[in-house]
């Protein structure tokens, strides 16, 4: 019965980390592409701005999930994978 519960438990804390390290790496990736993205309108800079800034603030409060996804949707927005 406590098999049941502990394998989901470590699945979770060997998942956090790669989570932790991914966001940096997108919000540096979303940096470089913004310098670089000359084709944008005002809109999708604010949003992508705004996208990245949100996604920061989740990976500085421990919810490294929901900022790889956040991160995500700015980098979708790029055209950048």
């Amino acid at each position: 019965m406590k098999i049941k519960y502990l394998l989901p438990a470590i699945v979770l804390l060997i998942s956090a980390p790669v989570y932790a390290s991914q966001c940096p790496m997108d919000m540096k990736r979303i940096d470089q592409a913004l310098q670089q993205q000359h084709g944008l309108s005002a809109q999708q800079v604010s949003e992508i701005r705004q996208l990245r800034d949100e996604g920061e603030k989740l990976h500085k409060t421990g919810q490294h999930q929901q900022s790889v996804s956040t991160l995500a949707k700015a980098l979708a927005i790029l055209g950048e994978k």
